[in-house]
């Protein structure tokens, strides 16, 4: 199958990496036979932009939920009302469950999720403007990270997503292939 690579000459710099990052993960998820969605909070769908700019993503990206208000989280995702409170939205607690969640939602194999904050307000104490959280759900569990990234508002939603998808490589590249 060769895919159109047209989008590639449209984007530079971040977005040219992003691409070839969502292009990377969607070929090892094709390899393996295994689906992915998405939960998205601080990134907006952009992980999801960046997924469906692939021709044939459909094979393996089943979709996304942009969960930018806590209603939706625990709505749509399932997010326990007790974990926001006692963590807030930006926690690895959070994200897990916006993982799990959306997985379990869209019954997919792999789920990522974002929760932070890109500024340039909304720093709550001990995350700086910067933080996100990023979690990830396999069927051998879940896993959330914090990370900091600097820069404007467009630059860490940026980096968020770049690192999401990095992340959702990795540990697609750690499971057996779907039988």
């Amino acid at each position: 199958m060769k895919e159109d690579v047209s989008a590639e000459n449209r984007t530079s710099g971040a977005r040219a990496d992003a691409w070839v990052l969502s292009r990377a993960l969607g070929a090892a998820l094709r390899i393996k036979g295994l689906t992915i969605s998405t939960a998205e909070s601080c990134t907006g769908g952009l992980i999801a932009h960046y997924m469906t700019m692939v021709a044939g993503s459909s094979e393996y990206y089943k979709g996304s939920v942009v969960s930018y208000c806590n209603e939706v989280k625990m709505n749509a995702l399932g997010v326990k009302k007790s974990s926001i409170a006692a963590h807030t939205e930006v926690s690895g607690e959070v994200a897990g469950e916006m993982a799990e969640g959306v997985s379990r939602l869209l019954k997919t194999d792999v789920a990522i999720s974002t929760t932070g904050i890109a500024g340039p307000t909304g720093a709550l104490p001990g995350q700086p403007v910067g933080t996100v959280w990023i979690g990830v759900h396999t069927h051998h569990g879940t896993t959330s990270a914090s990370h900091h990234f600097d820069g404007d508002r467009e630059s860490v939603i940026e980096q968020a997503a770049r690192a999401a998808m990095a992340i959702a490589i990795e540990a697609v590249e750690r499971m057996a292939d779907k039988e």
